[in-house]
């Protein structure tokens, strides 16, 4: 998994419960009760600081992601 200090990550926690990390970091910027918790503030700090969201399943694989900075694949549809 790609993880670079332009991106955050919502993630499981171990003990239960979502965090969300910046990625490479080995603390959490905050943890939540619930995925969607974790989602809305991860959006909210990627979307402050331009980076990509990536969002992962409970297995740690990556569902979804999200770009608030610079995306790396756009749409080639749009000229």
């Amino acid at each position: 998994m790609a993880r670079g200090p332009k991106s955050h990550h919502v993630v499981p926690n171990p003990a239960g419960g979502w965090d969300v990390k910046r990625g490479g970091g080995a603390r959490a910027s905050g943890h939540f009760a619930t995925k969607a918790q974790a989602v809305d503030r991860g959006r909210e700090i990627s979307r402050n600081q331009g980076t990509e969201l990536r969002i992962h399943n409970r297995n740690g694989q990556i569902a979804r992601s999200d770009s608030h900075g610079n995306d790396p694949n756009p749409p080639t549809d749009k000229a």
